[in-house]
């Protein structure tokens, strides 16, 4: 059986297509038979908090359940659009949360799971941003404001950020190798798994004498991404609409 990772689906009322294909690709039988299914940030184009009553999270949460009432588990890392998800909606649609960073052994082999945010350390720029809007005193002070402040809010965020990331140069916004070498270090590992970036690969490279492999999973937003472990083998896929 296999690991099964994603990431960066973006699901947003605008693009209902993509929705639909997560939602089709959660009932199918390659995520009812896996080991287990791992969803490493950007789930959302936004998210507001847990008490959104829009129509979306309810079907996200209607799907991710299903997959865990089948006896799989479904982790959920936070990414940088869906940083405020918390755990009662965690609870509520049967996701097992996992801090960034964190290490799973699969199948044998320890390693390293992140959204990769983190790891972009050249874009100076975002990593101010992050650090800010990261302190319980910033989320709790969003999250104190009325449902429709915040939905406000986060459509003027995701302007800054088109903004900013059209301003950037792409290899600014891309992972710093040196980053990724002291997290992998950091961790004890020779590999690591993580988004972000939306440049899916499979990156072998030599890491202190060793082997070591960096995969990037791929974005959701012209077709599905998809990324099996298994005992034997890593294979990054497509998933046509």
């Amino acid at each position: 059986m296999a690991s099964l990772f994603i990431a960066d689906l973006h699901l947003d009322d605008s693009r209902p297509h993509i929705t639909e294909l997560f939602e089709r690709y959660l009932a199918g039988d390659e995520v009812r038979q896996a080991d287990a299914l791992y969803i490493l940030g950007d789930l959302v184009e936004a998210w507001v908090g847990d008490d959104d009553d829009a129509e979306l999270p309810t079907r996200i949460a209607r799907a991710t359940q299903a997959v865990r009432a089948s006896g799989r588990p479904v982790y959920f890392m936070p990414g940088n659009r869906d940083f405020l998800l918390g755990q009662d909606y965690a609870d509520r649609a049967g996701l097992i949360l996992l801090e960034d960073g964190v290490v799973h052994d699969l199948h044998g082999r320890p390693t390293l799971l992140m959204h990769g945010d983190t790891l972009c350390t050249d874009d100076v720029a975002y990593q101010a941003v992050r650090r800010q809007v990261r302190t319980p005193e910033w989320k709790a002070n969003i999250l104190a404001m009325p449902l429709e402040a915040r939905r406000a809010f986060a459509a003027k965020a995701r302007a800054d950020s088109r903004a900013h990331t059209g301003a950037t140069m792409e290899s600014i916004m891309d992972v710093n190798a040196d980053t990724v070498a002291q997290a992998m270090r950091g961790a004890g590992v020779t590999r690591l798994i993580h988004g972000h970036t939306h440049r899916p690969a499979v990156h072998e490279f030599t890491l202190d004498g060793q082997p070591a492999q960096r995969i990037v999973l791929g974005d959701w937003y012209e077709q599905g991404s998809v990324l099996r472990v298994t005992p034997d083998a890593v294979y990054l896929t497509g998933l046509p609409l």
